[in-house]
């Protein structure tokens, strides 16, 4: 099953109102994955600035200073921000790596969520209405975001198994689908120098186009190679620091709908989860072509 919910503003001053918008969709998705939830959010650090958004089992323990200790280890000013089991490092973008490194040596036990100048990621395992209210989702701001419900099918119900997944600096994928072919293109991409967290099919997709927008491709070039490359079913969408992208498999089995307006582009498994955004009254709706790229960006 799986649900995935995603919204891209055009209007900036929907801008305050884009996790409000985004929780509804999402909870609304709820029997299409009621074992846990995840949410990227696309909104800038500043000028200068990167985040890194973290996940702790014991955030009590882990959180504790840890500011001030990555801080002392990188040598420059870090804020943080913590919300239930998820924390946000924000701090200097020449220090990425030397932060990176620094968390793997400070807590061990984190585990990095996502990395970039404007994407956070949050996801935990429970309904998605318990997770939308865990992380205040109603009132988070920003230009773009993703959701996804999961029901688990293919690997365990963890945190770390859930959507979305970021293999790539302010890039995230939520998929709906089952990839047959994602143990030969894991070990490919491990030969490649990729890391995997999970067994999950989703993180291989997600790294398949990390690795072809290291390769030189742009977004709509990565997931036009990917309708090659990958084999299975698959409802693909897609985040970038200013983009939002939708693919769907040759066959398109998989329940999808789109709809646009002058404000915004959303998409939804179902179109139930549209039915309250302003103005879909009068937006154009439309299902996904398969085998086709839609893209949008700032």
């Amino acid at each position: 099953m799986c649900g995935i919910v995603g919204l891209f503003l055009k209007d900036k001053s929907l801008e305050p109102k884009l996790g409000a918008m985004l929780a509804d969709m999402l909870v609304t998705m709820t029997d299409r994955g009621p074992d846990s939830a995840g949410i990227a959010i696309y909104g800038d650090a500043g000028d200068g600035l990167t985040k890194i958004t973290v996940q702790s089992s014991e955030p009590g323990k882990d959180f504790a200073d840890l500011d001030k200790d990555l801080k002392e280890a990188i040598g420059k000013p870090v804020a943080m921000m913590v919300k239930s089991t998820h924390a946000v490092l924000e701090f200097p973008a020449d220090q990425t790596e030397a932060a990176r490194s620094a968390l793997a040596h400070l807590r061990p036990n984190l585990k990095i969520m996502s990395v970039g100048d404007a994407l956070e990621i949050y996801k935990e395992v429970g309904l998605p209405k318990d997770v939308a209210e865990r992380f205040d989702l109603a009132k988070m701001k920003g230009s773009h975001g993703i959701g996804h419900t999961r029901m688990a099918t293919e690997s365990a119900v963890t945190t770390l198994g859930a959507h979305p997944f970021s293999t790539g600096p302010d890039q995230c994928l939520v998929h709906n689908g089952s990839l047959s072919n994602h143990n030969g293109l894991r070990r490919e991409l491990i030969r490649l120098g990729t890391t995997f967290e999970t067994q999950n099919d989703t993180e291989v997709a997600a790294a398949y186009v990390s690795q072809k927008l290291k390769e030189g491709q742009n977004l709509g070039q990565a997931l036009e190679s990917g309708l090659d490359d990958l084999d299975g079913f698959f409802t693909f969408v897609v985040g970038t620091k200013d983009g939002f992208g939708v693919v769907r498999d040759p066959i398109a089995c998989k329940p999808a709908v789109m709809a646009e307006t002058d404000q915004y582009v959303a998409f939804g498994s179902e179109y139930r989860a549209l039915v309250n955004l302003p103005g879909i009254e009068d937006a154009r709706v439309w299902e996904p072509e398969p085998a086709t790229v839609y893209f949008w960006n700032h």
